[in-house]
């Protein structure tokens, strides 16, 4: 029997579609070294699992004959699929088709498969690849962006928001990337800015690059839009699965459970002599989290900036769990703005998908400094103390050596309402570091003595011997425990089994007004 004719026009339009701008512009995409939409989307799915919607739309413009450029799908690819058996949805910009251009009917499709995921508690994971707002569509293709806006808003907090930036990303485009969880960006195609280098020439008289103005090193090192740094689509598209691994699929869920290799009682001896003696000198706080984590594993979010503050997920006895890390090596790890803005934003995020949190702690205080203060250290260092005093997930502190000042308190301290609160023996708590708190206290004896170096120094050991320890803040509780390094990863894994079912809440209200 013959195939009818109506279901060979089928498959002959639904060749053409997949045929996107055609072969010359699929060539040029490869000569850039760039991948096709789909072939983005076959790289990132489940074999065979993606489902696609909208492949015949098309817009619906005829101003400067456009009529005359009509592409089935419009230049974007959209639909569901599975990433290691879970459902997501999934778009993904064709720059093959007008440039990737946004049209109102292009936003129609991208909109259609956010409020589908909203709906089944999915997450959104977008492709992007765009010269930006089609100008031949004006208002309407503002419109569409502006919907796009709307539903990334709302989807925040509810769904996991991926972002990764395959090509260009300018003008209004690149908003909708900055309001989701996570923005990849590949390093050697990808660019992200408001107004591009031409713009900027004729405005300011400043000449730039494109990779200088807004490339994906200028993003994960100065600006901190870009959370992760790609070397090519594959490994992007890899970072993608890996990142969803540590995520559940919504709000209401649990983050995915693996089973296990590593033992919960695994001794990690290294741990008991990593601190060096001499405060003042350095250790890498990487060592310590590679240690206690689920097979040394640990995926570090914005790695290239803020670098004195670290960030990311790992998993311990199977659960993932965020951590957030001082880092003694930059900066003797120091809260400055942008690390505070980089902590606040990750708790935040994993208070919202009820993912625990880990907080290691080696902090003299807050960078001081006008360059700080004038531009907003107060307010900004003021996000991670609400991040953490709002957050509601079991939230445990580890503090392995200085806790100093304000510093302290932001650094999920028992007063910010940490659950447990564990020290090693070289924990140090108290306003301030022994010198500073000598010349503070002993000024006028000190300026009295015959020798004022000696009784400098005398009055520094003794300052030391009652404060640079972790027993008075435990004889008064702030403290639940001080333990051996090497006994680190077991009693965070038990202290995760026991607040495992915590149920916690903060008052009612519409939402509060975090000082942004």
């Amino acid at each position: 029997m013959s195939t009818p004719t109506p279901i060979l026009d089928l498959r002959e339009k639904r060749e053409n579609a997949m045929q996107g701008g055609g072969p010359k512009r699929i060539a040029a995409q490869h000569e850039k070294g760039k991948l096709t939409a789909r072939e983005r989307i076959n790289l990132l799915v489940d074999p065979d699992s993606f489902e696609e919607f909208d492949m015949f739309v098309t817009h619906r413009c005829t101003n400067f004959d456009m009529e005359k450029q009509v592409y089935p799908g419009d230049g974007v690819v959209t639909g569901s699929a599975t990433v290691n058996g879970r459902l997501v949805y999934v778009f993904a910009q064709d720059f093959t088709v007008i440039g990737g251009s946004l049209s109102i009917a292009y936003a129609e499709k991208i909109c259609k498969i956010m409020d589908m995921a909203i709906k089944n508690g999915c997450p959104v994971i977008g492709l992007n690849d765009s010269g930006g707002a089609r100008i031949q569509e004006g208002i309407d293709a503002l419109a569409g962006y502006a919907e796009i806006f709307w539903r990334n808003v709302m989807s925040s907090g509810v769904i996991p928001q991926i972002s990764a930036i395959m090509g260009p990303c300018a003008g209004g485009a690149v908003y909708s990337p900055a309001i989701t969880d996570f923005v990849i960006m590949e390093k050697h195609n990808s660019y992200m800015f408001v107004t591009g280098p031409k713009v900027v020439k004729t405005v300011l008289n400043e000449d730039v690059s494109t990779a200088d103005l807004g490339g994906a090193e200028v993003h994960s090192g100065k600006s901190g839009v870009a959370h992760f740094i790609t070397g090519s689509e594959e490994e992007t598209l890899m970072l993608i699965k890996k990142l969803l691994s540590y995520l559940p699929s919504n709000n209401m869920e649990d983050p995915p459970y693996e089973p296990p290799h590593d033992p919960v009682d695994r001794p990690c001896v290294a741990l008991d002599t990593l601190v060096p003696d001499n405060p003042n000198k350095p250790y890498d706080m990487l060592d310590i989290i590679s240690e206690i984590t689920d097979d040394n594993e640990f995926l570090q979010v914005m790695m290239n900036f803020a670098p004195n503050i670290l960030v990311g997920f790992a998993r311990m006895n199977g659960f993932p769990v965020g951590i957030v890390a001082n880092q003694p090596k930059i900066l003797a790890g120091v809260l400055d703005i942008n690390a505070s803005v980089k902590a606040a934003r990750f708790v935040r995020f994993c208070d919202a998908f009820n993912i625990p949190l880990i907080v290691l702690e080696d902090v003299p205080g807050f960078l001081p400094g006008t360059n700080q203060e004038h531009n907003g250290i107060i307010r900004n260092g003021a996000k991670m103390l609400y991040a953490f005093a709002e957050a509601t997930v079991p939230k445990i502190t580890v503090i392995v050596r200085k806790a100093y000042g304000g510093a302290y308190c932001v650094m999920n301290s028992r007063h910010m309402r940490a659950d447990l609160v564990y020290a090693w023996p070289s924990a140090e708590i108290a306003v301030m570091g022994p010198k500073g708190a000598v010349e503070v206290i002993f000024r006028k004896e000190i300026q009295a003595s015959e020798d004022p170096k000696q009784t400098l120094l005398d009055k520094e050991s003794e300052y030391a011997k009652k404060f640079a320890n972790p027993y008075a803040a435990a004889e008064r509780g702030y403290i639940d425990d001080i333990i051996e390094p090497s006994r680190t990863r077991f009693r965070l894994i038990r202290a995760l089994e026991m607040l495992a079912n915590k149920k916690d809440s903060i008052p009612p209200r519409k939402h509060g007004n975090i000082p942004l």
